[in-house]
């Protein structure tokens, strides 16, 4: 019932640029893009999203994870995402639209504090220009 009311929630959103919906065959399994927002070292990039939900869902936070590479510090290079509404966070409250808002929010606004990646943080602290460089690369290969 919730997934449905999301489904239709989408429709009334918008999302923008975002991108999200079920796939055909799963209601529990959702596709969706965003792209590198406007300024950012991600600017010009489509980062697709996967988004599965847990058969407990809103209960239990949904499983995020980018398709896309990405040069992120709270990516991993198998896509896993850090970020704090996913894990301790996560609140029935929130719609996965609100979660893809995150994620892009996550792209212009990374977080040293608590990185999946230590070294792009350390490079993202100690070495400005080279982190921007190496991000823009990425999403120029990858996005």
């Amino acid at each position: 019932k919730r997934i449905h009311r999301e489904i239709g929630d989408l429709k009334k959103e918008d999302p923008g640029a975002i991108v999200l919906a079920p796939t055909e065959e799963n209601l529990y399994l959702w596709k969706g893009s965003i792209p590198g927002p406007e300024g950012s070292v991600y600017e010009g990039g489509v980062f697709n999203v996967e988004v599965v939900l847990p058969p407990d869902y809103p209960f239990t936070a949904p499983k995020a994870m980018f398709k896309t590479r990405i040069y992120h510090m709270n990516i991993s290079e198998q896509g896993n995402i850090c970020i704090d509404i996913l894990k301790q966070n996560w609140s029935p409250a929130l719609s996965l639209f609100k979660v893809m808002l995150s994620l892009s929010s996550l792209l212009t606004d990374p977080n040293p504090k608590d990185p999946l990646v230590p070294s792009i943080a350390t490079q993202y602290t100690r070495n400005r220009q080279l982190h921007d460089t190496t991000a823009r690369q990425w999403t120029q290969m990858y996005a």
